[in-house]
């Protein structure tokens, strides 16, 4: 996992589509033990919850480490990947921006969800690209190079197009300061992002030793973001867990459908388009619950913990069976 993110908990080390058999071990035990472990997190935060009072305060500076080592595993072959292909990198990221936040709006309305819960929803659609795609998109077999292109543009874009969008879709449900929303996000998300990649500038071979324990340090925190954001909002899961356990999965499984769409409408061909589903339907929803627990409540930041699970389990099965589809 750019890790949730590469980017990861939501891969840093994402091997080559021919790499060895160890590496494509060591990627499916990434995606296959994160939601177990952010499952795990959530129970504690749902059964124990006063084990995490007061955790909500620590959510961003979390989401700041898991961002750092995001930056960390960034290398400017990243950013050159854009220029090379800088058409299907903005389709990808029209995509994202458009199907995500419109599909949040359209199920909020159609399931006549809460405030609350319906300004979670729409954040987590507004949130940049999801923090395990590109590790999915190489157990899929697809164009690993175009889903990291797409990854850090939309991470990078996401100061200057959540707030607004957020504004715009949840405004009529909450109110929604978007001016401090940028503010959030440039410091929990850019900064660490821009001080991971300057260390591994900097500090090549000690980052390069360091590379096989961060997407491990990345699933912990992302655990810890989860259970706090479960705890916050215990007594109100039992009676919308099943709500919002539909929400996401229509959210997650319509966005990985319009994103394929996407790319074969496009002609980009099958290896793009299985990396324009994955980029399209994953979202940074660490980023959404530290937005939605800061600016909204913990209610409104469920969505993002239940989506943090959900998006890494339907993205491995995905994965599981596009690849046997190659065989």
């Amino acid at each position: 996992m750019r890790t949730e993110q590469q980017n990861a908990p939501d891969s840093p080390d994402v091997p080559d589509p021919s790499g060895t058999a160890a590496e494509q071990r060591g990627a499916r035990r990434a995606v296959t033990v994160f939601p177990v472990l952010v499952l795990l997190a959530g129970a504690v935060g749902l059964l124990a919850p006063g084990t995490f009072k007061g955790g909500g305060e620590a959510v961003p500076y979390l989401l700041g480490i898991v961002m750092f080592c995001m930056g960390v595993t960034m290398t400017p072959q990243d950013f050159k990947g854009v220029a090379k292909r800088p058409w299907a990198v903005g389709l990808g990221l029209v995509a994202h921006y458009v199907f995500m936040p419109g599909l949040g709006w359209l199920i909020a309305h159609a399931l006549d969800l809460s405030p609350q819960l319906a300004a979670g929803v729409i954040l987590v659609g507004c949130a940049p690209s999801g923090t395990a795609s590109n590790v999915v998109t190489y157990l899929a077999r697809g164009d690993v190079a175009l889903s990291v292109s797409v990854a850090t543009v939309s991470t990078v874009l996401a100061p200057l197009v959540t707030p607004p969008l957020t504004l715009l879709l949840a405004g009529e449900y909450l109110p929604v300061d978007a001016g401090s929303m940028v503010t959030d996000i440039l410091k929990t998300v850019l900064l660490p992002v821009f001080a991971g990649l300057l260390v591994r500038l900097l500090a090549g071979r000690l980052v390069t030793r360091a590379l096989p324990v961060l997407p491990w340090l990345s699933a912990l925190t992302i655990a810890v973001i989860v259970a706090v954001v479960v705890a916050g909002s215990a007594e109100a899961i039992k009676s919308a867990a099943a709500m919002v356990m539909l929400a996401v999965v229509l959210h997650n499984g319509l966005g990985l459908a319009l994103g394929y769409g996407a790319g074969r409408v496009a002609r980009l061909g099958e290896p793009a388009s299985r990396a324009m589903a994955f980029e399209v339907g994953m979202q940074n929803s660490g980023l959404a619950a530290s937005l939605a627990t800061a600016h909204f409540s913990p209610l409104a930041a469920l969505p993002a913990a239940v989506f943090s699970v959900w998006h890494n389990v339907s993205g491995a099965l995905a994965a599981a069976w596009l690849s046997r589809r190659n065989r």
